[in-house]
């Protein structure tokens, strides 16, 4: 409004000159600015009277690097907009729109961090084509909450063919393999609510009938008094040496417990719980815990590993490259070590999510850092 009010005193200065002078040669820039500064008052003002944007909202989760969907609607007032631009946090540059009474848009953003995110309205600044009058019109839907979640990689063999070891992609795919063998032959049995494969001669009262029509599988309930030999993944947020460390530390834990859960079930344990949580195979609850890890935050002491020893797999994902010392003795099956690649060297039996696995045994390599 500033320019277009100094161009209207110009244009009034340049005319009242030519006039008190007799200088026709004024009459032209000074009418020209009047008419310009007039009429781009009047365009944009009809063109913001009843302008607005519509948003669509998008899902209330999206997962890290996953395209979430941007839907919204532009409209003007009594006139198309003679000029335009759409800005909003999520878009990475402005959206030049122009000579339109109504547009929809549908953009793709993605977000590379996992937590919980403010997202506020979108705006639309109507000008003119000079820029000398300009009105910005926002959504009145007020600010959204998006949580972002950690991403769901795959478990694969080391890509790297450095290293010794098992650093060869031969080993590699072994050693994913026996991980997978592990979840699935020590996840026997979780509690009353959770699920296994139905194994021949099991009663059809232990039959979970609900989970037979929704998957197609035979499943069957587990006994509770058999809990302690599921797998066990445990996250550690102590004292991470960066975020990149911790995010990437949170994936892998994503990650595997979908990876260990279908194929039997595993008992999950996050930063400030006392018991682990139950997942069962077909998945029943895991929503709330993909919640929990993405917002999971960095913690002053490590986890407790369960007081009674366990007959299952104990896997656990740090941002750190020190393992706790009582992780083989809280397990009596395998023990496994996730943590960022770079920390264990070339030595990782498996990747996922830019972390390296190793199993840990009670002889451990000399020079390996770990505390039999």
């Amino acid at each position: 409004m500033s320019r277009a009010l100094g161009a209207l005193l110009l244009g009034g200065a340049l005319t009242l000159a030519a006039m008190v002078f007799g200088t026709g040669s004024l009459y032209v820039p000074g009418v020209a600015l009047l008419l310009a500064s007039l009429g781009a008052l009047i365009w944009v003002g009809l063109a913001a009277a009843g302008a607005g944007i519509d948003t669509q909202p998008g899902p209330p989760t999206v997962e890290e690097r996953r395209p979430y969907p941007l839907r919204m609607t532009v409209h003007t007032g009594l006139l198309p907009a003679p000029g335009g631009q759409l800005e909003s946090e999520l878009l990475e540059e402005p959206v030049r729109l122009a000579g339109m009474s109504a547009r929809r848009l549908r953009i793709d953003v993605q977000f590379e961090r996992r937590g919980r995110r403010i997202i506020e309205p979108p705006s639309f600044t109507i000008h003119d084509p000079l820029r000398l009058v300009s009105q910005t019109v926002r959504d009145g839907g007020g600010d959204a909450e998006l949580l972002v979640l950690p991403g769901i990689e795959p478990v694969m063999a080391p890509s790297g063919s450095g290293g010794s070891g098992s650093g060869s992609p031969g080993d590699g795919r072994t050693t994913a393999a026996a991980l997978r063998g592990a979840a699935v032959g020590s996840a026997a049995e979780l509690d009353l609510d959770g699920l296994r494969p139905y194994r021949t001669g099991t009663p059809a009262s232990r039959i979970h009938w609900p989970a037979v029509a929704r998957s197609g599988e035979m499943l069957e309930r587990r006994l509770t008094a058999e809990s302690d030999s599921a797998p066990l993944v445990v996250l550690d947020a102590s004292r991470p040496p960066s975020d990149e460390a911790l995010d990437a530390a949170v994936r892998a834990t994503a990650s595997l417990c979908v990876f260990v859960a279908r194929r039997g079930g595993l008992a999950l344990l996050l930063p400030g719980d006392r018991r682990p949580t139950v997942l069962p195979a077909d998945l029943t609850g895991w929503p709330a815990q993909h919640a929990r890890l993405a917002l999971v935050a960095p913690a002053s002491q490590r986890p407790p590993l369960a007081r009674a020893r366990r007959s299952g797999a104990v896997i656990w994902v740090s941002a750190r490259p020190d393992p706790p010392r009582d992780l083989i003795r809280a397990t009596a099956g395998a023990g496994w070590l996730v943590t960022p690649l770079g920390h264990d060297g070339g030595d990782a039996d498996f990747e996922v999510a830019g972390c390296g696995g190793r199993r840990i045994t009670r002889k451990a390599p000399a020079g390996s850092g770990v505390a039999a």
